[in-house]
């Protein structure tokens, strides 16, 4: 007795090797793809929940390359089932977003049984990223602080005094927000400035609390690899 093991549906026929093939070869890729974000992640947002995510996105976007195959109306119907998904996570990297087309287009390669483009795809493009993060490409040498100064919100004039300071301590600053704190009592000035070398963040906040009656100074390095 021969049994049939092929799926047909309005979209073609699919063995049940095709299904598992899909998957694996999906979560091959996807799995690389994880491998190559958990090794040129930098900053301190990373996310073990995002690196699973990357993984079964792209597994699912295989199964539904499966099951939508070229049947138009099959489509438009996922489309819309989909559409109440909401998802309330912002993403805190544009880089993060990167990855998650990355594995959605391998799922959808592997979906449609481009098998050998999808493991060409995830070889050259994860080498890139690697050979990118490797060699640190792009990088903006010049690294800049985050001043803030926060002063009495008295008739005095404050500004003079703390550009003062920055003009002895930093090669270039820029007052970038004013901002009335703590019911008015205190205002902040932030500044965004590039401290000379022989300069370090614990004198220049001295100086300022000696300026500023011993309120609030900090002086942030490194603000864009940060989450604020």
């Amino acid at each position: 007795m021969n049994f049939d093991f092929s799926i047909n549906d309005l979209s073609g026929t699919f063995s049940v090797a095709d299904v598992l093939v899909t998957l694996l070869l999906s979560f091959a890729c996807s799995l690389v793809v994880a491998w190559t974000y958990r090794n040129t992640h930098r900053n301190v947002s990373y996310s073990q929940s995002y690196v699973h995510t990357l993984i079964i996105l792209g597994m699912l976007i295989s199964l539904i390359m499966l099951v939508v195959g070229s049947n138009i109306a099959r489509a438009f119907a996922l489309v819309g089932a989909l559409s109440v998904v909401r998802f309330r996570n912002a993403i805190k990297e544009t880089r993060d977003v990167g990855f998650i087309f990355l594995v959605m287009a391998l799922g959808m390669a592997c979906g449609t049984r481009f098998y050998v483009l999808a493991v060409i795809a995830t070889i050259i493009i994860c080498g890139v990223i690697i050979v990118m993060s490797r060699f640190n490409w792009f990088a903006l040498n010049v690294q800049r602080q985050v001043i803030k100064v926060q002063v009495p919100a008295d008739d005095q004039d404050y500004l003079p005094a703390i550009e003062d300071i920055l003009v002895n301590n930093a090669t270039e600053f820029e007052l970038i927000s004013t901002e009335s704190i703590r019911g008015g009592s205190l205002l902040e000035f932030a500044y965004t400035a590039q401290l000379k070398n022989t300069v370090r963040p614990s004198d220049l906040i001295t100086q300022f609390r000696a300026m500023n009656y011993g309120q609030k100074a900090t002086v942030l390095t490194g603000y864009d690899q940060t989450d604020l």
